[in-house]
């Protein structure tokens, strides 16, 4: 005689059943990884890491460094746009952060150590041996100095205030460079350059590799409160600066970031002098 089945068995052996099969449905419907990237803004990194590329084609050709100076501009302008435009499109990814961060090592690390090393630089092997090492070893320090500061940058992120860049931007030591080229190239001032302009391209090229890397506090003109907006007389200081821009491009753009290069150790200068002015006025402070 067959024994009868417990109900509460069979409710209980169901009920598992049942768990265990809802479990597995929950873990199906799991979404994979997003692998694609956002077109526009890294389209415009695109474009900036080109100019960059581009710039050193120029400079191998050895004919037209205004146009390898130009392009590294460009691309220094490109790289005021991306960030912005993710932004402002929701679209930031840590892949546009990498890849931004690998493009402007190629278009400010890169790029101008090379043309500014092509361009004067390399006049040096005709002074010796011992000349010759010294100017491409300024280049490769450059170049150097330029990954160290972007390697900082991209570990501090989050960790340091956004008003100020901590060393000067790679961005802005190449324009200083490259527009050094540009007013050399529109003075006419080609005859001095294999000969003579090394004597400034070298300082200046050690110089800049410095204050990438150096503690520093340059503005970075951002601020976290404004939402985007900018005080009415900064506007107007834009619109003069697009004018003066539009009047003489290359000592416009010399003249603003040699200004800016001095600006950090200016008021690094001024901060601990005030410092040291205070305690000496209130000693217990």
């Amino acid at each position: 005689m067959k024994s009868e089945q417990n109900p509460k068995s069979d409710e209980k052996n169901l009920s598992d059943a049942d768990l265990s099969k809802a479990s597995v449905n929950d873990e199906e419907p799991r979404k994979k990884p997003h692998r694609g990237v956002y077109l526009l803004p890294n389209l415009f990194t695109t474009f900036g890491l080109f100019a960059g590329f581009y710039a050193v084609i120029l400079a191998i050709q050895g004919d037209r460094f205004d146009l390898s100076a130009m392009a590294i501009i460009l691309a220094m302008l490109l790289d005021g746009v991306d960030g912005r435009v993710a932004r402002m499109t929701n679209t930031q990814s840590s892949f546009g952060a990498q890849y931004d961060s690998l493009a402007d090592m190629v278009s400010f690390g890169v790029a101008p150590a090379l043309v500014i090393y092509l361009w004067s630089l390399q006049s040096m092997a005709g002074m010796g041996i011992a000349m010759e090492r010294l100017g491409w070893a300024a280049a490769f320090f450059y170049t150097a100095m330029a990954g160290l500061r972007l390697a900082r940058f991209n570990v501090q992120i989050g960790k340091v205030e956004k008003k100020y860049f901590r060393g000067l931007a790679s961005p802005a030591a190449a324009t200083l460079l490259m527009s050094f080229i540009w007013v050399c190239e529109t003075q006419e001032m080609w005859k001095l350059i294999r000969s003579d302009m090394w004597v400034y391209s070298l300082p200046m090229i050690i110089v800049g590799g410095v204050l990438m890397i150096s503690p520093i506090n340059y503005i970075s003109f951002k601020d976290e409160n404004r939402d985007g907006k900018i005080p009415f007389s900064g506007a107007l200081l834009i619109v003069l600066l697009l004018v003066l821009v539009i009047l003489d491009p290359p000592k416009v753009f010399f003249g603003v970031f040699f200004i800016y290069a001095l600006s950090g150790p200016a008021l690094t200068l001024y901060w601990k002098v005030r410092k040291f002015s205070d305690r000496k006025e209130n000693p217990s402070v």
